[in-house]
Parts: structure tokens; C-alpha cells; sequence
């Protein structure tokens, strides 16, 4: 599951997306009534007397802060440093300034960055940026295997700046973290603006609609969505997939927007504090816009959060059939805080509860009909040791030369690549491939 977050203001019927603003402590409230405060203080001034090397204040105590939140032993819970929260405002935002790329790691250790797709209008395609070219540098700067959130950053910028990119084709650079290449060229790009489309849409035999939600982490997944419905209706579709695979979540308020589009009435979601107080924050109202006909909704063990409330709401009225794997079980949403530093904390705030009452934190949505997500197969992956240091082996598999090296200790490892979705280039456009997608096919069983 990635790391987007239900975002919720003050808790009302209305669901409204907001910011928390908290009360603050003052070092006089604190620290007479805490030694443990008062260590902390007596720390922090030790490490900055006595360390053998100056210490970086920020480092210290950003430090402190991710270990205070770590102590709370939960992955929802936590603070994102400023320069990660940028490229997430603007992910959020749904638009940036950029050349027209989606990215993936170019490593097996996730680092480094490789184009998955090149959009058919931005700066990358007029550049003749192709699918799986890999970054080599930006701007001078060997980013073979930097963080790809870090590459992200360096490729963003103002609008009308440039870029240049040094990128690699083809050859052991495909897949390997090294500035050398089988073929490296160097293009400058203007960055132009980018829209994140977040809704993709095709039709399948026998006029069966199918829209993808790939995420609700995007402030204009509400319009795209909508728009997505509406053109299914203009199509005459009385059948339709909802694809929430491999979706992770995000805004509370676009997934009870698409939950809605489907429902009449009723309790659509409801959420409990820690005082037990259960309230609805989430109901269907009847529009001309709603999609009426038969409708199936196809869910993995990466579904979450956002991606649940709208599953559990139309099982719970059924509304649709869930179709899939037990979705990944993430029944909690967070408030965020703003910090001075220009970061923000996101704190787990409430438990949220589907119609009939089911909470399903942990516990995932159960689909009415189970099927394993087939469309990517683990990858060949081997590990072993006791070869002198620094030695290649060629493995022969299924006919083919696989090249390993071994580290200082005499060990080697090898994973394969993960296949990924092919994603068109042309944004809101849905590729699928009826016939190595179990779950998709028994979608279309259900709805004949």
C-alpha cells in the first residue's frame, strides 16, 4: 500500500478536506512536570558541547521527531520532512511543472528512476524520450541511484525553466544502477504543465464499461471520475467494472464522491474517535448523474483505505459484487497538522465504520467472489554464497544467460524484473488484457 492518507478536517456530516490546527504545549507546561523533557533538553545540549563534530541541529532533532512517532509502533502515524511534502502537495494538487513522464525505480532496490511511460503531449515526447530509458543525470548530477522521490524533485520545476537529462537506452542500464550504458544521450527539456489523471477508461466486449481508479490521492479525482461515469452513460453502458486494484487510498471526501455515484441513500461511511463516538460523515443522495445499471468492483490486497470505504459501501447495500483478493485492511484515517517547518504530520484520528457497521482495520473487505490477482507472477529470484569475491556466475534460464556478481563476502543474489501494468500514452486511456487477468474475466462471467 503507498503512503496517501484519508485527510479530514473537522469531523462533520459535510466530510470537509482540511488541515488540523492543534493546541500548543509551551516548554514552561512541559518541562517541570517531565523528567523525561528535561533529558531530552539534557541531551540535545550534551550532543551539541561534547560531540567529537559539530551536529546538525535540524538532523538532531527531525530525529527526535520520527523516533517519537516511531515509539507509537504504527505505519499510519507520521512526519514527512519539507522537500517531501512539496512533491506531495503537488501530487495532491493533481498538476505540477514537468516534462510528461511517469517514473518507476530503475533498481531492485528501488532507487534510481526509469520512464514507464512517456505521455503523448509534454516536453519528454517532443525530446523523443522513450518507455524504459533510464536516468543517468539531471543537471550534472549522477542520479543512477538516487531515491526516485529525489529525482521527482530535480525533474519538477517552475514553469518555463529547463531541465537536462542525461538518459540511457537499452543494455545492462535498463536494469542496473550505472552511469555506463549500451547508448547515453543527453536532451533539454522546458518544463510544461502536468495534470495527474487518475481515472482511466475503456470498454470491453458486449458493451461493458470499465473505468480504473488508481488512486484518491489527487483533488481532481472527483471531476475526472464524474466525467469518466457520464461518459459510460453517453455510451449506453448498463454494465460496468470499477477496477480499485493496486489502489492505496487518500481523500476521505472523494471516496464517499465515488461511492455516491453508485448509491440513492443510505450511510455511504461513518467514523468513530477515541472517545467512541460514532458519527456519519458520509450519505448518498440521489442524483440524475448516478450510474444505475449492474456494476462489479474488482479489489487486490493493495486496496486500501479510501479504495475500502467505497468496496465496503457497495457490498454493504448491495450495490455491487467485490470480486478479488481480501483488500488490504486499512480502517483508519489520520488528521494532518501543518508543521512550522514547512512539513506535516499526518496522526491516525479515527476508526471508520461501513454501513452495516463492520470496522476494517486489519481485517480488509471479504469480496463476494474470490479471485488471486494474477497479472503479475513473482519474479525468478535466487540468492547464495561461497564463490570467491567479486566473481560473476552466468546462470543459465529458460535458455537465457542471467549474469550475477558476487559482493566482498562471496555472496550473490538475483531478482528478476516485476512486470508492470502497461500504461498508455495517452492519460485516461485503459489498457487491459483480458486474457492473462483472471479477475477481470470473471468480472465479465458475473455480468453476462
Amino acid at each position: 500500500m503507498n503512503k496517501t492518507v484519508l485527510v479530514v478536517g473537522v469531523l462533520a456530516a459535510t466530510a470537509a478536506v482540511g488541515y488540523a490546527q492543534m493546541n500548543t504545549y509551551s516548554a514552561a507546561q512541559v518541562l517541570p512536570n517531565s523528567k523525561s523533557a528535561q533529558t531530552f533538553l539534557q541531551v540535545f545540549e550534551g550532543l551539541n558541547q561534547l560531540y567529537l563534530t559539530k551536529p546538525d541541529d535540524d538532523k538532531l532533532l527531525r530525529g527526535a521527531i520520527n523516533g517519537m512517532i516511531a515509539s507509537l509502533d504504527d505505519p499510519f502515524t507520521y512526519y514527512e520532512q519539507p522537500e517531501d511534502n512539496a512533491v506531495d502537495s503537488q501530487n495532491l494538487a493533481g498538476n505540477f511543472y514537468g516534462i510528461g513522464i511517469q517514473l518507476t525505480a530503475a533498481n531492485a532496490d528501488g532507487t534510481g528512476g526509469k520512464v514507464d511511460t512517456v505521455f503523448k503531449v509534454g516536453a519528454a515526447a517532443q525530446g523523443g524520450v522513450q518507455a524504459g530509458d533510464v536516468f543517468l543525470k539531471i543537471d550534472g548530477k549522477d542520479v543512477t541511484t538516487a531515491k526516485l522521490n529525489d529525482i521527482v524533485k530535480l525533474v519538477r520545476g517552475e514553469k518555463g525553466t529547463k531541465v537536462t537529462v542525461q538518459f540511457g537506452r537499452g543494455g545492462a542500464n535498463a536494469s542496473a544502477g550505472t552511469s555506463a550504458s549500451a547508448s547515453s544521450y543527453t536532451v533539454t527539456m522546458e518544463r510544461q504543465p502536468v495534470t495527474i489523471v487518475s481515472v482511466e477508461q475503456t470498454m470491453l466486449p458486449n458493451n461493458v464499461g470499465y473505468i480504473a481508479l488508481n488512486t484518491f490521492y489527487n483533488q481532481q479525482v472527483n471531476q475526472q471520475f464524474q466525467a469518466a461515469v457520464a461518459d459510460m452513460k453517453k455510451k449506453g453502458v448498463q454494465k460496468l467494472i470499477l477496477d480499485l486494484r493496486d489502489n492505496g487510498g487518500g481523500l476521505l471526501n472523494s471516496g464517499i464522491f465515488v461511492a455516491d455515484q453508485f448509491l440513492q441513500s443510505g450511510t455511504i461511511v461513518s467514523v468513530r474517535d477515541r472517545s467512541g463516538k460514532t458519527d456519519v460523515i458520509g450519505s448518498a443522495k440521489k442524483d440524475a448523474t448516478d450510474y444505475t445499471g449492474k456494476l462489479v468492483v474488482l479489489v487486490n490486497k493493495n486496496s486500501a483505505s479510501a479504495s475500502e470505504i467505497v468496496a465496503g459501501a457497495l457490498q454493504d447495500t448491495k450495490r455491487a459484487q467485490i470480486i478479488g483478493e481480501q483488500s488490504f485492511g486499512k480502517g483508519v484515517g489520520q488528521q494532518v497538522v501543518n508543521t512550522l517547518d514547512g512539513g506535516r504530520v499526518a496522526i491516525v484520528n479515527f476508526t471508520w465504520i461501513t454501513p452495516n457497521g463492520h470496522e476494517i482495520q486489519k481485517k480488509g473487505i471479504t469480496p463476494d467472489v474470490v479471485v488471486a490477482d494474477n497479472r503479475r507472477p513473482t519474479p525468478l529470484n535466487f540468492s547464495g554464497s561461497g564463490v570467491p569475491a567479486g566473481s560473476k556466475l552466468t546462470i543459465q534460464v529458460a535458455g537465457k544467460p542471467v549474469v550475477v556478481t558476487a559482493d566482498k563476502d562471496g555472496k550473490f543474489t538475483y531478482t528478476g524484473d516485476v512486470a508492470r501494468p502497461v500504461t498508455s500514452a495517452t492519460q485516461g486511456e485503459a489498457i487491459v488484457d483480458l486474457k492473462t487477468d483472471a479477475e477481470l474475466q470473471k468480472a465479465l462471467d458475473v455480468l453476462k
